[in-house]
């Protein structure tokens, strides 16, 4: 079985969603269910067939869940040694050398990445053009429109 990586944070709040998926929101669509079969004839109740649609997707997304965490590798780099080299989990300072615009990104797993708040796919390409290097190397990034080149300025493990 393929193992993915996955932050130790990532793990985390998969885990919250889990449980909050098993608790309350089970609990409430349970209610919701009784609620709707109260009102008499189920087969043309729309809001029991609403409540059994929410109950399917719940219970998909926490098989979804359970499959992602039992085939997750989680890594914590706070316990790594940290030789200013950019792996898995790095959050990494760089500088657009064309636009003097200075960046930082998470390196995080896929089902954590979201540009918004600057977490990037290990499996992205400026991830993959980052793993390995350190502190002052300049790498070459392919994006649709060409290339960019980026400067690292800062490795940290955090």
């Amino acid at each position: 079985m393929q193992k993915f990586p996955m932050t130790v944070n990532g793990a985390k709040l998969l885990n919250e969603e889990l449980a909050r998926l098993k608790g309350a929101e089970r609990s409430q669509i349970i209610q919701a269910i009784a609620e709707a079969r109260a009102h008499g004839d189920i087969s043309e109740n729309a809001e029991y067939d609403a409540a059994k649609e929410k109950q399917a997707f719940n219970e998909g997304r926490i098989a979804e869940i359970e499959s992602k965490l039992s085939q997750a590798q989680i890594i914590d780099v706070t316990n790594m040694i940290n030789d200013g080299r950019v792996i898995f989990g790095a959050t990494v300072n760089l500088l657009d050398l064309e636009s003097d615009e200075e960046i930082t990104y998470q390196i995080v797993g896929d089902d954590e990445a979201d540009v918004k708040i600057r977490k990037i796919s290990v499996n992205t390409p400026v991830a993959r053009s980052l793993i390995g290097k350190q502190s002052g190397d300049v790498v070459e990034v392919k994006v649709p429109n060409g290339t960019k080149e980026y400067e690292i300025l800062d490795v940290k493990l955090v």
